[in-house]
């Protein structure tokens, strides 16, 4: 079996360094209002699944504490 070149890997490294200059970071206003949106929505969506959990356990308990 023949053994394949490797590329050295201060190519690969500086390969990964132009590309995180092409990253566009966002500034820390966006950072901290998408921050506050996805905490809010995470919130809702957990009570929203609370209040289903609670309504399916007390339907079960009603269904079960009926006597035929």
């Amino acid at each position: 079996m023949g053994q394949t070149e490797k590329t050295p890997s201060t190519s690969w490294f500086h390969g990964m360094k132009l590309e995180f200059k092409k990253i566009s970071w966002p500034d820390r206003k966006s950072v901290m209002k998408q921050t506050v949106a996805v905490i809010s929505v995470s919130v809702v969506v957990g009570l929203i699944i609370a209040l289903m959990d609670w309504m399916i356990q007390y339907g079960v308990d009603f269904l079960l504490g009926l006597s035929f």
